[in-house]
């Protein structure tokens, strides 16, 4: 079993030392079925629960082709409509996932339902526990100078069997092109089966599409407030605001400096697109001015 550092950079974190596994999955490239979708404000969500994602991104891994899944929520929905990039995105991504309970109920007014959240803050705990049975790589890049590596060992402490491939914390500007190529190399060499990149939205989700094919990682996901949220230096919404869609409140409620700006255009959004839903749902009984207008010119 050999060892094997993750290099450094200018303001990266610590390097740690990597175990790289002796037996990684097997390559098998064919393309795997695909999974039945519900389209939510323009935007297309795999039908799947918690687990079915996981089971989902084990396929990928075991695929061994460079991919990528989105975990989005009301604020990647309002940027799929304002940003002109973010749709070629979402089209590329190969497991797209509804982490916003909002999604989950305007799903629920169509007659192809999402069964539930998927939250990456969730899922990232699956992701460790399947690595740890397997003995795959997690790399972790992004957070602030420290999360990463605490989220890691936290992982690692939890889950014994998962394998700290690389741990970085890049600082909050574009690299230099020796930096990136740097870090490409680290990356790469790290064999990591799953990159977990914490750059925001939807920074982290451009880096990726931009990066993933090259760097050769089976599955990288954009998992924001996560690190912190393992790490201890933010605290989820207790169960029953989970549980009523409210959790954006407590967290707003916890950083409204950074979050009250976003969380306000996300309602915005929302009350947008609901309006737009309901002028869709009265065109379709006859009743809109549309239909009015066709039905007088019908009339001369």
């Amino acid at each position: 079993m050999s060892v094997q550092p993750t290099g450094s950079f200018p303001s990266a974190a610590p390097v740690t030392p990597v175990v790289v596994p002796t037996q990684l999955p097997p390559v098998t490239a064919q393309p795997l079925p695909a999974l039945p979708r519900s389209m939510v404000w323009e935007v297309p969500f795999d039908r799947v629960t918690l687990d079915e994602a996981v089971e989902r991104v084990e396929a990928l891994i075991r695929r061994g082709v460079p991919s990528y899944v989105i975990t989005a929520n009301l604020n990647y929905v309002m940027l799929h409509a304002q940003e002109s990039d973010v749709p070629t995105i979402t089209e590329e991504a190969d497991l797209i996932l509804a982490d916003g309970q909002p999604i989950v109920w305007r799903s629920q007014l169509g007659d192809q339902p999402l069964p539930e959240r998927v939250a990456g803050s969730e899922m990232i705990y699956k992701l460790a526990q399947v690595a740890s049975h397997h003995r795959w790589g997690i790399y972790f890049l992004g957070g602030e100078q420290g999360v990463a590596e605490s989220c890691a060992k936290r992982l690692k402490r939890d889950y014994p069997g998962m394998v700290i491939s690389g741990i970085e914390s890049p600082p909050f500007r574009q690299l230099s092109p020796e930096e990136q190529t740097a870090q490409d190399q680290r990356i790469r060499e790290s064999k990591a089966q799953i990159l977990l990149v914490a750059f925001g939205q939807p920074k982290g989700e451009r880096w990726i599409h931009q990066h993933y094919k090259r760097l050769g990682v089976p599955v990288s996901i954009q998992l924001g407030a996560s690190f912190d949220f393992v790490a201890g230096t933010a605290r989820r919404a207790p169960k029953v605001w989970q549980k009523v869609g409210a959790e954006w409140a407590y967290r707003m409620c916890s950083d409204p400096q950074r979050l009250v700006p976003r969380y306000a255009s996300n309602a915005a959004f929302l009350a947008s697109a609901l309006v737009k839903d309901w002028k869709r749902k009265v065109e379709s009984w006859g009743m809109g001015i549309e239909a009015n207008e066709r039905d007088s010119q019908s009339q001369r």
